[in-house]
């Protein structure tokens, strides 16, 4: 916890006392250990696999599960995961959500200039918590939170919501605050995402089949209302009619399920498996709930199951990357920012406090600590 102001000079120093206010966004994903080692994955894994949107079963039961079942027997193997796609610059997911903010800023700089993006993760760092600090320290006033999930859960996208929540509970002066919850719909990430594919595949031909894989969550929550599936398959069909597929050329599939209970069918490894015993020798597979690349992706498809589906029989399988911090992407969700934030005044425009405001601004401030007995 800060100290607490105790002169004149401090509280004249605050940001919004000396700056001009600013808008914000922050571009939360999901997480990622700090380290590709057991200890750093039992950190994470009992942060993320704690959160009640993810895991909905009682607590007391489990809290026995996570910690005497799932932390202890697969960290190891989940480290052994984030070893193989660890770099110099550490991990894929982080570093690329931190490329594509600095992507954002970098539109906005050109016409927005008092727009701010801040990456943040929900589980681990940066936090959001952190996001919000830096974005105080800029005088953010106004602030726009897009979870990096283009189809909505209430296990990634309102867990984000929770997050907020939570950190801002902790903060005396709350931003105006915009959240938008997906952006599957949006008509130029459709084209952005059809265009990552049709750029595969004017270098590496079509393959016989092309796979949408999205991560998978538990059926129960489909089955409880949760609108996730039916936006996959919304999004899928989106992208497939821009490229003027045939029906039976393209098929949505889930991945990354966890546990013995039933979770969003088909699942990808075995409709890979299924494809390559049936005589299918060349599938793509393109991943658009990701917003860029992961262990999910990385490993799990471009490694893991391409390796499966050989074995099954097939010959080629080809992961086409996510959009990443490309600056079709960049520029999809800097737009689709801009929009949400319309309405606001000054918002899209250079918010300016003259001189004499901040001066004046800055002898109220004075005079109240003064009020408060505060030393001058």
């Amino acid at each position: 916890m800060a100290d607490p102001i105790k002169t004149a000079h401090e509280v004249r120093a605050l940001p919004a006392h000396s700056q001009p206010p600013k808008a914000g966004i922050v571009l939360a994903n999901l997480g990622t250990p700090d380290r590709p080692d057991s200890a750093a994955l039992r950190k994470y894994l009992r942060e993320f696999l704690w959160d009640r949107r993810v895991v909905e079963v009682p607590r007391p039961i489990w809290w026995l599960i996570l910690n005497l079942i799932i932390v202890p027997f697969r960290s190891p193997r989940s480290a052994e995961a984030y070893r193989r796609v660890w770099t110099e610059r550490g991990s894929p997911l982080l570093y690329h959500t931190r490329d594509l903010a600095r992507a954002m800023n970098h539109e906005f700089e050109r016409s927005q200039p008092q727009v701010r993006v801040y990456p943040a993760m929900r589980y681990g760092t940066p936090s959001i918590a952190d996001a919000l600090e830096q974005a105080r320290g800029d005088n953010v006033q106004r602030l726009i939170v897009l979870p990096m999930y283009p189809q909505y859960s209430a296990t990634t996208t309102a867990s984000v919501f929770d997050g907020l929540a939570t950190a801002l509970k902790t903060v005396r002066w709350l931003p105006e605050l915009r959240f938008i919850t997906h952006y599957h719909y949006d008509e130029a990430w459709v084209e952005a995402i059809a265009d990552r594919i049709r750029t595969h595949q004017d270098v590496h031909g079509r393959a016989e089949k092309l796979l949408f894989s999205f991560h998978g969550i538990p059926k129960k929550y489909l089955l409880k209302g949760d609108p996730y599936y039916c936006e996959c398959q919304s999004s899928a069909r989106r992208i497939a009619a821009r490229l003027k597929l045939d029906p039976d050329a393209w098929q949505v599939t889930f991945q990354s399920r966890l546990g013995r209970e039933e979770w969003l069918k088909p699942y990808t490894d075995q409709t890979l498996q299924g494809m390559a015993e049936t005589g299918i020798k060349h599938v793509q597979v393109v991943c658009p709930g990701f917003a860029v690349d992961c262990l999910e992706t990385i490993d799990e498809i471009a490694l893991e199951n391409r390796e499966a589906f050989e074995h099954a029989g097939g010959e080629k399988l080809e992961y086409i990357p996510a959009l990443n911090a490309e600056p079709d992407h960049a520029r999809v969700l800097a737009e689709l920012c801009w929009r949400h934030g319309q309405g606001w005044p000054e918002f899209g425009k250079q918010a300016s406090l003259s001189d004499e405001t901040l001066a004046e601004r800055a002898r109220r401030a004075e005079a109240a600590a003064r009020s408060l007995d505060l030393e001058a």
